[in-house]
């Protein structure tokens, strides 16, 4: 199938690689000259396990190409992905400027039928917009299909080459149908679509990480109680994980999520909620927990010093929202060093993707911020260490190194990786979550 990807972001480069991948002829368009050269070298431009080596084979075997022609993307296609970038805006109502100006441009190239389909997280009625808008510039027939993504960063590529389900928002029989051969390949095992109309499907994806959001800030705020009353929360996600009708994943409470998703989903829903001048009062919760949870991770460490770290350095492992990931947005890790730096400390910073990103982005934001390759070598001379992101590349100590070249003798745990007994049987102060 000729397949047409607009916007090479996470969403679009993973979902037009792969669709190569599976045998389809794929163009991908951006309008950034410099990140399409880069591209056709077989450079990703983002971090993502797999993506690479998938992309310089597909570019070798000459099933995806790409270019900065919007009009060469819409003729050479039978189904075109919107994965356009969907910022949030202060209000939490979500920017949907570039999908609907790329509509718009859009109608002028159809030149037969085509599926154009929303691939990016918007609000719902946005497919309802699109049609609407390509309706008035074009007599060509084509459908307007919702088909959000659930793609983890990490493991992006593993997820899209086997999903656990494909949602596909149409009413459209004969674009149901293309969907589900486009999707074909990956069904081989069992079939995992499922079809429901458009405004249902786009709010499937805020209802998905609406609700992933929902359970890591009950954690967050459960690990609160543990410390209250003096109770082991990783005994307690234990016990209540056990539990199949709940279940263990998401239940790892920490210094908050961030990412693409769900803070900006989490706020989309709710200012769609309020639109419809509903009062989603669980939502709301949500928000000011996930905010929360990154402040009184900063008060242990203030409250240790007694709010005194004025001129002492910490060290950071850890920059960017997750594990297998370079993305900083919403990262808890901004948080921590802004409040840290306000509070006049120096910070010494590691991350083992994300460093470069940080500097292009937050360099001159943060000018305290001294980052290493080596986490040891950031660990010299430093009052604390502070986990933030749990990479398998820090959770074993060398602790012994560690006595060595740290001034402080602390850790503060903000994922809760280390062994709380294993820490203070060293000599060092051990900080964590719900514990």
């Amino acid at each position: 199938m000729k397949i047409g990807i607009i916007g090479t972001g996470y969403v679009g480069l993973v979902t037009g690689v792969c669709f190569a991948e599976g045998g389809n002829n794929v163009i991908c368009m951006d309008v950034d000259e410099r990140k399409i050269d880069r591209l056709k070298k077989g450079d990703p431009v983002i971090y993502e396990p797999g993506l690479e080596e998938l992309l310089k084979k597909n570019i070798e075997e000459s099933r995806v190409s790409f270019t900065t022609s919007l009009k060469e993307t819409v003729h050479s296609s039978d189904v075109i992905f919107l994965c356009l970038p969907t910022p949030p805006l202060e209000d939490g109502s979500v920017n949907l400027k570039h999908v609907l100006d790329v509509s718009s441009k859009i109608a002028k190239y159809i030149n037969g039928y085509k599926i154009i389909i929303s691939k990016s997280t918007v609000p719902v009625g946005t497919c309802d917009r699109i049609k609407k808008i390509i309706s008035k510039k074009t007599r060509k027939k084509f459908d307007v299909v919702s088909n959000p993504e659930f793609l983890k960063e990490g493991a992006a590529v593993s997820d899209f080459m086997s999903p656990d389900r494909v949602v596909i928002g149409t009413r459209s029989k004969k674009a149901a149908e293309i969907m589900r051969g486009l999707y074909s390949s990956f069904m081989r095992v069992s079939e995992r679509i499922i079809l429901m109309d458009e405004r249902s499907s786009e709010l499937t994806k805020y209802a998905a990480n609406s609700m992933l959001a929902l359970r890591i800030s009950f954690m967050n705020e459960l690990s609160q109680l543990s410390e209250r009353v003096r109770a082991d929360i990783d005994m307690i996600r234990h016990g209540i994980g056990s539990d199949m009708r709940i279940g263990s994943s998401f239940l790892f409470p920490g210094v908050g999520y961030g990412g693409s998703c769900f803070p900006k989903d989490v706020k989309g829903l709710l200012k769609t909620a309020q639109e419809y001048k509903y009062d989603f009062k669980i939502l709301k919760a949500i928000d000011e927990i996930n905010r929360r949870q990154k402040l009184l991770f900063v008060s242990k460490i203030l409250k240790h010093y007694k709010n005194n770290i004025r001129g002492k350095t910490f060290t950071i492992w850890g920059l960017s929202y997750k594990p297998r990931t370079d993305d900083l947005r919403e990262a808890p890790s901004l948080t921590i060093i802004e409040l840290l730096l306000k509070a006049g400390a120096k910070i010494n910073a590691c991350d083992p993707v994300a460093n470069g990103n940080f500097k292009s982005l937050y360099g001159r934001q943060f000018k305290g911020v001294k980052l290493f390759e080596d986490n040891y070598k950031a660990l010299k001379n430093s009052y604390g260490l502070i986990l933030v992101t749990e990479w398998n590349e820090f959770r074993s100590l060398d602790i012994d190194k560690m006595k060595k070249i740290m001034k402080g003798k602390v850790i503060f745990d903000g994922r809760n990786i280390y062994d709380p007994k294993f820490i203070k049987s060293n000599g060092f102060k051990y900080y964590g979550i719900g514990k």
